[in-house]
C-alpha cells in the first residue's frame, strides 16, 4: 500500500509526458522499486500487463486511484498557517492529486482573516460548524508542538479520523482513527547518521580488509562485526 502512491507519482509523470504504455522495468525505475516487486504489487489489483507492451498508463492510474479512494476530492482542513501551513495551503498539487484544501484554521487573530490561495484564515473556533458544512475527512496539523494534541482533539471531536501531522510530537488519539507523522528533522537526522557512518567508515583504514566505525563509548568496531551484530 505504502508503495501504491510512488506508482501513482510516476504514472502521472508519465502521462504528462506523453507515455500511453510503460514496460515494468520503465515504471519500476520511475518509482524507484524493483521490476519484481513492482509486477507483484501490481498483480494484487488485477493489472499484469501486455506481454511485449507494457502497461496501460491510463488504465493503471484509474486501478490505483480506486484502491487509494482517490475517484473522489476528499476534503481536507488545515490547522495553522504559519510559515509551514503557508506554503501548503498554497500548494496547487493537492488538487491535481485528488484532495481539496476546504478549509484553513488558526487561533492568532492576526492570522485569521487572512487570505491564501482563495481561502480565508478562520479562527479555530470555527472548525465544528465548517467541518459540517464542508465535509471534512481529513485534517493537517502544522501548529507547534505545543498546541498539536488540542487541534488532533477537537479535529476528533468533528469526526475527522485521518491526520496529517508536520507539528514534532506524537498525538494521541483514540482507536479507528489514523495519523501519519511528517517530521522533517527526523528525516534530517536519519540522513546525518548515514554521512556520519560513511565519514567513520573512511576515516579508519586498515590493512585487514575491515573498515572501523567509531562508537560514542570509544570503542571501535569492525564492518564485519557490524554485519553478524557482535
Amino acid at each position: 500500500m505504502a508503495r501504491l502512491p510512488e506508482y501513482l507519482r510516476a504514472l502521472h509523470n508519465l502521462a504528462e509526458t506523453g507515455h500511453e504504455t510503460i514496460s515494468s522495468e520503465g515504471l519500476a525505475n520511475a518509482a524507484g522499486v524493483n521490476s519484481a516487486k513492482l509486477r507483484k504489487d501490481l498483480s494484487q489489483l488485477g493489472s499484469y500487463g501486455t506481454r511485449g507492451v507494457g502497461y496501460d498508463v491510463g488504465l493503471l492510474i484509474e486501478q490505483i486511484e480506486y484502491v487509494l479512494g482517490l475517484t473522489q476530492r476528499r476534503a481536507v482542513a488545515l490547522v495553522g498557517v504559519g510559515n509551514l501551513g503557508h506554503a501548503l495551503a498554497g500548494y496547487d498539487g493537492f488538487a491535481t492529486r485528488g484532495f481539496r484544501i476546504a478549509a484553513l484554521f488558526d487561533a492568532d487573530p492576526g492570522r485569521v482573516g487572512e487570505e491564501i490561495n482563495g481561502l480565508v484564515v478562520r479562527h479555530i473556533d470555527e472548525l465544528p460548524q465548517v467541518a459540517a458544512d464542508e465535509s471534512i475527512a481529513i485534517g493537517v496539523i502544522a501548529t507547534p508542538a505545543a498546541a498539536a494534541q488540542q487541534v488532533a482533539d477537537q479535529l476528533v471531536a468533528v469526526g475527522v479520523t485521518s491526520i496529517l501531522n508536520f507539528a514534532p510530537c506524537v498525538l494521541s488519539v483514540p482507536p479507528g482513527v489514523d495519523v501519519r507523522k511528517v517530521d522533517l528533522a527526523i528525516e534530517l537526522q536519519i540522513l546525518s547518521f548515514h554521512e556520519h557512518r560513511k565519514a567513520s567508515l573512511t576515516a579508519f583504514p586498515t590493512t585487514g580488509g575491515s573498515a572501523l566505525t567509531a562508537l560514542p563509548n570509544g570503542f571501535v568496531v569492525t564492518e564485519s562485526q557490524e554485519a553478524i551484530g557482535t
